[in-house]
């Protein structure tokens, strides 16, 4: 049983909670699609679960009602934000987060650690924690409530929310543009068994290139969520050349890592490469809302070589790639793509194969 999404957020409304900050969890989509849905309640987007932490503490200082909504495995960037600003200010707002189980064999290694250890580190905040029921709204409402006046994490398990799909006027429209497995395929031709590291961002990204390129040396990110280029950076610094597949929501979760890779522009050899389907595919394709971000400007402002156009096509993809291919710096490119159906995800020995 689950609860019923629409009701369930008309009664967030009525208790006057205003904002959902959020880091999408396909567990908590339908909550997502409900809250995009309304007029009555925004949903604002975050580029990583520290960030909906602070932007929640900044509403409920200055007279908002919000809610903040995660996946579990990223409980862990949300630590410092909770631990020397809520706590020490008594700054008290719900929070949810997804709890994400694990078994072994499993190919989605992140959850292994938190499948079990979720509750012990949300003691370690300093927080208590309670399950969402999900079989009765009334009692749900008094966990949301009772999380806005002290430190309590409220966990929501599969299955929590009735479903609820998006309305028209709010799903993207990527027909105009190809789909990530045709760039990715001319990416397995031109580095077809060659030793430069593929990493591959979690999600889609990751799943897509073990599909489409099996025959390139894949380093496949199952999570780590925004952490791609940075580990592109270390892997080139120690000399071996790197091309990074990353995604619009992976760009901004830890943008510091472009600047840190900006000062070693001259020592290595690693492109960047951002595919831009403008939504969080592996978590329902919430939309970004990203289009106001110049990835390019913010690029090359950090010290890389930009590609001067976005990229559309595959023919303009190959140009590009001829032209950096093998040469020595740091170089971005900026891809506009849809996204294919659903791809399986790579085994588990597959993702744990470090190709160096």
């Amino acid at each position: 049983m689950a609860l019923n999404t629409q009701s369930f957020i008309q009664s967030l409304i009525r208790e006057g909670y205003t904002h959902l900050c959020v880091v999408p969890c396909s567990f908590a989509k339908y909550v997502i699609n409900a809250a995009i849905n309304s007029p009555h309640i925004t949903y604002m987007p975050c580029a990583s679960e520290a960030i909906a932490c602070s932007s929640a503490a900044g509403l409920k200082i200055a007279g908002k009602k919000p809610i903040v909504i995660v996946q579990s495995s990223g409980m862990t960037n949300m630590g410092s934000c909770i631990t020397s600003l809520l706590k020490p200010y008594h700054v008290y707002f719900p929070i949810l987060t997804s709890w994400r189980t694990y078994k072994e064999g499993d190919s989605e290694v992140q959850h292994a650690h938190l499948a079990t250890c979720l509750p012990e580190l949300i003691n370690a905040y300093g927080y208590e924690h309670s399950l969402l029921d999900k079989q009765d709204e009334v009692k749900a409402i008094e966990q949301i409530n009772q999380a806005d006046v002290s430190p309590s994490i409220i966990i929501m398990s599969s299955g929590s929310f009735s479903e609820v799909q998006l309305e028209e006027k709010h799903k993207n429209d990527l027909s105009e543009y190809l789909p990530r497995s045709q760039f990715l395929t001319l990416l397995n031709k031109g580095y077809s068994h060659e030793h430069t590291v593929m990493v591959g961002t979690t999600g889609n990204t990751a799943r897509e290139m073990y599909q489409f390129m099996p025959n390139t040396n894949n380093l496949y990110m199952a999570g780590n969520m925004g952490g791609a280029l940075s580990l592109g950076l270390g892997i080139a610094l120690a000399g071996k050349p790197v091309v990074v597949c990353g995604g619009d929501a992976e760009f901004v979760m830890h943008m510091g890592g472009m600047t840190t890779a900006g000062r070693y522009a001259e020592n290595m050899q690693l492109i960047y490469i951002l595919f831009d389907n403008e939504a969080n595919k592996s978590t329902g394709g919430q939309n970004t809302y990203q289009s106001h971000v110049n990835y390019s400007g913010i690029a090359e402002s950090s010290g890389f070589q930009c590609i001067e156009n976005t990229i559309k096509t595959t023919a303009e993809f190959e140009l590009c790639m001829k032209e950096v291919k093998d040469k020595t710096g740091l170089y971005f490119m900026h891809i506009k793509c849809s996204y294919d159906a659903e791809t399986p995800r790579p085994p588990v020995e597959v993702v744990t194969a470090l190709p160096l």
